[in-house]
């Protein structure tokens, strides 16, 4: 199914009518993400903003953010209030968090500023764990996490790369698969954002803004922590990456979360977790780019490929994995740490 993007601006502009008197704001393209969710800058004539969320509820459910921002809000952390909303249509009139994201902060990277802002993120991350409770988020359960390692061949290997798996490589790959989701469903679970990363996280006064949370879920502690330090957008050398953890480890430890005594085991469990994301972003990225044609997601997978086989050689029990990843992508390995 197609929008008719004219009708929609139409209902949009008709909607923000009944809440501004006509004529008295504009409108402007804020951001687009990888769904169908638009978002607009909404300028009153007396230069105060909002964000309007558009999200089509043919192919989109507004409940999921409302619920999660109230949740997040309880946390104590910064994110967009909901000011009006109208689920019948699908739109959401949200407070601004601005239009500094982490990402275009950070670029090009300055050290001093980036380790202000990830301490911001850490200390905010850790305050959204500390408030989790069972009930209250769906579960990050195995056969949601199963379902997102089968992208990877479905779309990565089969549609991207054109391979039909020998049963061999097939079978390493479905052991590989049982090893690590054995691994990520051992963590801990807490709340978990799924998207905890540069382009979702604001550089504000109270900061960081955290957007873009609707997909939100109850599952290994791990798992934010690796999309913010092996963001998909951003790349930063393994020294960074250990500090950056040790500095969440600390913290949560501090917190009373439950993550492993050892940081060395906790190492493990980041790592072993972020290998289930990133082969699931090689699969979305190949599906975004070739189901839904926007093909730039493309020049993001190899930064993602550098991750994965970074960390799936460190691991006796993935080697099997590290080298089908080698038949596939077939470019030599990096430096890593070991532990």
């Amino acid at each position: 199914m197609t929008l008719n993007t004219s009708n929609r601006l139409a209902a949009i502009n008709h909607w923000l009518d009944t809440r501004f008197p006509p004529g008295t704001y504009d409108l402007a393209p804020a951001s687009a993400d990888a769904s169908f969710r638009r978002y607009f800058r909404v300028t009153t004539s007396n230069q105060a903003t909002f964000i309007l969320m558009d999200a089509p509820p043919a192919h989109e459910d507004c409940r999921p953010f409302i619920h999660v921002a109230n949740v997040f809000a309880g946390a104590g952390v910064h994110v967009p209030a909901i000011l009006a909303q109208d689920l019948e249509q699908g739109f959401l009139l949200l407070s601004d968090l601005g239009s500094t994201t982490y990402l275009s902060a950070l670029q090009p990277a300055h050290p001093d500023k980036a380790n202000a802002l990830y301490r911001d993120a850490i200390h905010a991350l850790v305050r959204i764990q500390a408030t989790s409770r069972q009930g209250v988020l769906p579960p990050y359960d195995r056969a949601l996490l199963l379902r997102e390692l089968q992208l990877f061949p479905e779309w990565y290997i089969a549609r991207q790369h054109g391979r039909t798996l020998l049963l061999a490589e097939q079978a390493v790959l479905d052991v590989a698969f049982e090893k690590i989701l054995a691994n990520n469903l051992a963590q801990p679970s807490v709340f978990v954002h799924r998207d905890y990363h540069s382009r979702n996280l604001m550089v504000c006064a109270d900061n960081p803004g955290i957007i873009d949370f609707q997909d939100a879920v109850m599952g290994p502690i791990t798992y934010d922590l690796v999309s913010l330090l092996r963001d998909a957008y951003i790349e930063w050398d393994e020294e960074h990456q250990l500090d950056w953890c040790i500095r969440y480890w600390e913290e949560a430890r501090r917190a009373r979360l439950p993550v492993a005594g050892n940081f060395a085991d906790f190492y493990r469990d980041f790592e072993w977790m972020g290998v289930q994301r990133q082969l699931k972003v090689l699969g979305i990225f190949a599906r975004l780019s070739y189901r839904d044609g926007k093909t730039q997601y493309l020049n993001d997978q190899p930064m993602v490929m550098r991750y994965l086989r970074g960390a799936v050689r460190r691991y006796t029990d993935l080697a099997p994995l590290a080298k089908l990843l080698d038949t596939i992508a077939g470019d030599a390995p990096g430096v890593s740490y070991t532990f």
